[in-house]
C-alpha cells in the first residue's frame, strides 16, 4: 500500500522552485499508479550522456512514436489489433499500448534512437551552455589591486 504524499507545503514555502514541487508531485502520482509496462533502463554511458532503454518485444518502428517538447520525454507504443486467428496456449508477451514519460533535466536533448532486437534505445546528452558552465575566479590579494589602481 502506497501512501499520497501532500506536497502543497513546499508551495508555500518556496519561491521558484514549482518545478521541482511539480516533478515530485508527478513521481509520486506515476509510482502510485503502478504501471510499469514496459519495463526500461536508464544507464549512465559517459560523462553527460546517458541511454533508455525500453523493453518493447513485438513492437516495429511505425507502432513507436518518441517526442520531446518542454523538458519531457514522451514514448509510446500503439499495437495495431492482431486480427489473425492465433490460438495461445499461454500468452505472456504484452502485445498492448503504452505511455511512458521521463522528465528531462535543464539542458538534456534526445541524440538518437535505435529499435534492435526488441530494445528501444534512446541516446540523451546533457549539453550545459558555456555561460552556464562553472568558471573558476583567481584569487589576488589587495595589495595587488592597490598596485594596479597606482599605476
Amino acid at each position: 500500500m502506497r501512501t499520497a504524499f501532500d506536497f502543497s507545503p513546499l508551495y508555500r514555502t518556496t519561491v521558484g522552485f514549482d518545478r521541482i514541487a511539480h516533478l515530485l508531485d508527478a513521481a509520486n502520482q506515476s509510482a502510485s499508479s503502478g504501471n510499469n509496462y514496459p519495463p526500461y533502463d536508464i544507464e549512465i554511458t559517459g560523462e553527460n550522456q546517458y541511454t533508455i532503454t525500453i523493453a518493447v518485444a513485438g513492437f516495429t518502428e511505425q507502432e513507436l512514436d518518441i517526442h520531446s517538447e518542454n523538458g519531457v520525454l514522451q514514448v509510446r507504443g500503439k499495437k495495431e489489433k492482431d486480427e489473425s486467428k492465433r490460438q495461445f496456449l499461454y500468452q505472456g508477451i504484452a502485445y498492448r499500448s503504452f505511455e511512458r514519460k521521463f522528465q528531462l533535466a535543464d539542458y538534456v536533448k534526445v541524440t538518437g534512437a535505435n529499435l534492435e532486437n526488441g530494445l528501444l534505445k534512446i541516446e540523451l546528452l546533457k549539453e550545459v551552455p558555456e555561460a552556464m558552465r562553472p568558471k573558476k575566479i583567481a584569487i589576488s590579494s589587495t595589495k595587488t589591486i592597490e598596485q594596479q589602481n597606482n599605476a
